[in-house]
């Protein structure tokens, strides 16, 4: 499907990914020539409701081998998650200088680095589970609320603020971070019943139908401890999408996963990218970053040392400590 491209309904767009990169368009008067014979269909979709016309055109897109993400009237120019002059300092070791961030709408960012470049506590700065020492985070334009601490580091000043910013950017972590003493099922709906107060059957019928989607539905009633490391992630992943996220941040998913459980989780993830599921996500798994994101961020200690679309900043570096990176990557 080299180079193919699909033009969709006014108000709906279609972002697929070919072997040469990204195609945006928006409205059907051309197809490729294996799209054909379902052109009336799309056409007569097109006219009543664009929207539907759009998820047609992705599931063909997806079923012919292209990796497609789904978008509605999406506003250029306005970043869903924002983050500006992040500074993080532990006493006299400056971990983060100065990081700045716009994440837009179904954007899939992949934040690269060597151990100790900063992201991992970049991402947590984002949603102050790290209090960061200088900076700003909004969420679709809402400034985060802070103040200073004894330490001198940055934390919110309105608890109920944070806690709403927190359903709305929800966290998969590294080391899965699910309560042992509750099982599956239990863990997937903590959040629904006790902060967004969502009843128990409501948040109950969510939690099975996230854990079927993520294929863990025979798994509902069993404990942490009686599942791979695998199996765990793809049930901290179903956990994180059970408040509905606008954003989800990922600390290294796989990093604490046998190889052979890799690709389970990634697969989660990818499906989720197809979605149009903005994604922040801090990884060493570089086929994802190029295959799945739309942007690459390599850090070096503590800064941005490269930024861009993958096709461009993986393929030609310009940065000659990342391409030292990427070159001991393929080793």
């Amino acid at each position: 499907m080299v180079g193919a491209h699909v033009r969709t309904g006014a108000g709906a767009v279609i972002k697929g990914r070919t072997r040469r990169g990204w195609f945006i368009a928006k409205a059907i008067d051309h197809v490729p020539s294996w799209f054909l014979d379902r052109k009336s269909n799309l056409m007569s979709c097109a006219t009543q409701f664009p929207a539907a016309s759009a998820r047609i055109a992705a599931r063909i897109l997806r079923e012919a081998g292209c990796i497609v993400s789904f978008s509605e009237d999406r506003k250029e120019g306005c970043s869903q998650l924002s983050a500006r002059n992040i500074r993080k300092s532990f006493g006299s070791l400056e971990v983060l200088r100065g990081i700045s961030l716009d994440a837009y709408n179904h954007d899939v960012i992949s934040i690269l680095g060597a151990s100790g470049s900063g992201k991992s506590t970049f991402l947590r700065c984002l949603n102050f589970l790290e209090s960061p020492t200088e900076g700003e985070v909004a969420l679709d334009g809402e400034v985060v609320r802070t103040r200073r601490n004894r330490m001198q580091q940055l934390e919110p000043a309105d608890r109920k603020q944070i806690e709403r910013f927190r359903t709305r950017v929800s966290m998969v972590f590294q080391s899965f971070n699910l309560w042992s003493h509750m099982t599956v099922l239990e863990n997937v709906m903590e959040a629904s019943v006790h902060v967004l107060r969502i009843p128990k059957t409501e948040a109950r019928e969510t939690a099975e139908a996230l854990l079927d989607r993520v294929g863990l539905a025979d798994r509902k009633d069993f404990f942490p401890s009686q599942m791979s490391g695998g199996q765990q992630q793809r049930a901290a992943i179903a956990r994180a999408l059970a408040v509905n996220p606008e954003v989800i941040l990922f600390d290294e998913p796989t990093s604490a996963l046998d190889p052979e459980l890799v690709g389970e989780v990634l697969k989660v993830m990818q499906g989720l990218a197809e979605e149009g599921r903005t994604m922040i996500v801090v990884t060493h798994e570089m086929g994802f970053a190029r295959d799945v994101s739309n942007r690459v961020i390599f850090l070096e200690q503590g800064r941005v040392d490269a930024d861009g679309p993958p096709e461009k900043v993986m393929t030609n570096p310009e940065s000659e400590r990342f391409s030292q990176f990427l070159a001991r990557s393929r080793d």
